[in-house]
């Protein structure tokens, strides 16, 4: 049980923390930031792939494979942003 209280603690914190964070980012910052980030959701990535591969018990893989599915949206979603922010400053096609 104190476990679980130390570790939804530093979840909530960390949820605090960045909310906090990402609203004090101005908008022009935003996108370019998406391309740092899709660095970090790699990352999470690989993490998600060994919660859900390290069959410790069915809630460590089942919390596995929703975080493997949150990081790739992200990711997915940073690439998506990214090609749009590139296109933007390609020159026209007479």
């Amino acid at each position: 049980m104190e476990t679980f209280v130390i570790g939804l603690t530093i979840f909530v914190l960390a949820v605090f923390v960045g909310f906090e964070v990402i609203t004090k980012v101005p908008p022009t910052l935003h996108t370019p930031l998406m391309s740092g980030t899709n660095a970090i959701s790699g990352i999470t990535l690989v993490g998600a792939l060994i919660a859900a591969g390290s069959e410790h018990s069915l809630t460590s893989t089942i919390l596995g494979i929703a975080a493997l599915v949150f990081a790739t949206v992200n990711v997915v979603g940073g690439f998506m942003v990214t090609h749009r922010m590139l296109a933007m400053f390609q020159q026209k096609k007479r």
